[in-house]
């Protein structure tokens, strides 16, 4: 069966051993972070605007680092569509503020991984296996 894939950018904050974490207007899910890159945007430019955009905050472009990239059938999608988050960590500048697309975001354990997409699942694993969140 053929693949439709969806490229994402996640922004992967860890703080106190608890991963940042978003919930949008209207879903039922939460969401690490992130989005889908505009026009012809840089993985750093679609970070920086998506952020911005989410948490009124403005990602350090020298701090952004690469963290990984994964795969996982994407929530709500026909089967086959499958997510590639491609993911970073970086510094920003300001105070975590939700913005008007999101009804709230929080700081979480690996015990959340349940209400999360199926690719964020992924992440949290990884997150665990490497004895960065609790």
């Amino acid at each position: 069966m053929d693949k439709t894939y969806i490229d994402k950018l996640a922004y992967i904050r860890i703080e106190n051993r608890k991963i940042l974490t978003t919930l949008s207007k209207g879903k039922d899910v939460w969401y690490i972070p992130g989005g889908k890159r505009e026009g012809n945007e840089s993985d750093q430019e679609a970070l920086i605007r998506e952020v911005e955009e989410e948490l009124t905050v403005r990602l350090l472009p020298e701090t952004i680092r690469h963290y990984g990239t994964f795969e996982a059938q994407a929530h709500g999608k026909p089967e086959g569509t499958v997510v590639r988050m491609t993911c970073y960590e970086a510094d920003f500048d300001n105070t975590l503020a939700a913005s008007s697309e999101i009804e709230q975001f929080k700081f979480v354990s690996y015990n959340w991984k349940d209400k999360s997409s199926p690719v964020d699942v992924l992440i949290f694993d990884d997150l665990k296996a490497n004895n960065l969140i609790d």
